[in-house]
């Protein structure tokens, strides 16, 4: 399936239930938000090697909260007229001068401080 078909989907899953009168930027920027904390909620007092091992083995789980994100910032991006594709192609750019290659490879640090 094409991001496209996908994304028509879930606008008319939306549409069906009439939904879309509570999906404004606001609500959908705070479901984003707490759909990311149920993703984080998965890993909460596991140290690194356990969280590995949590990912790998609840795949199913994982991605049923990857999706509620993905679903959200689809409705965002569709709502607002943000390319999303568009968006990331420009991020990567714009990343690609704050973290140059030479500086920051196998680093974590911020652009700021290389």
């Amino acid at each position: 399936m094409s991001i496209e078909e996908i994304i028509d989907k879930i606008i008319n899953f939306r549409k069906q239930r009439d939904w879309d009168q509570f999906h404004n930027p606001k609500n959908l920027a705070i479901s984003i938000s707490l759909e990311a904390a149920e993703l984080l909620e998965n890993f909460q007092w596991k140290d690194l090697e356990e969280s590995i091992k949590f990912a790998q083995d609840n795949k199913d789980k994982i991605s049923e909260e990857v999706a509620d994100l993905l679903i959200y910032i689809f409705y965002l991006c569709h709502d607002l007229g943000i390319d999303f594709l568009d968006a990331i192609d420009k991020k990567i750019k714009e990343n690609d001068k704050k973290y140059p290659i030479n500086k920051s490879k196998g680093k974590s640090n911020k652009y700021n401080e290389l």
